[in-house]
């Protein structure tokens, strides 16, 4: 599965909202250091129900429009 995913980090609790095609997620985690997609790696494994290994970003690393695989 190939997601579009808006990230929005610094926001007070994590969360998912689906936006027409994309799905927006707040982050608590900051923009640095690649700690906003380490944490949106670990949210979308656990919102998805699959590894953490499942899941990868294919474009968007530096980004905060990113487009995301999850593997099932």
């Amino acid at each position: 599965m190939i997601l579009n995913v808006k990230v929005i980090p610094n926001a007070k609790k994590q969360s998912a909202k689906q936006e027409g095609q994309r799905l927006k997620v707040y982050l608590t985690a900051p923009a640095v250091e690649g700690k906003a997609n380490k944490a949106l790696t670990d949210f979308l494994a656990e919102y998805f129900n699959v590894k953490k290994s499942a899941v990868s970003i294919l474009r968007g690393e530096k980004s905060r429009e990113k487009v995301i695989e999850i593997i099932r």
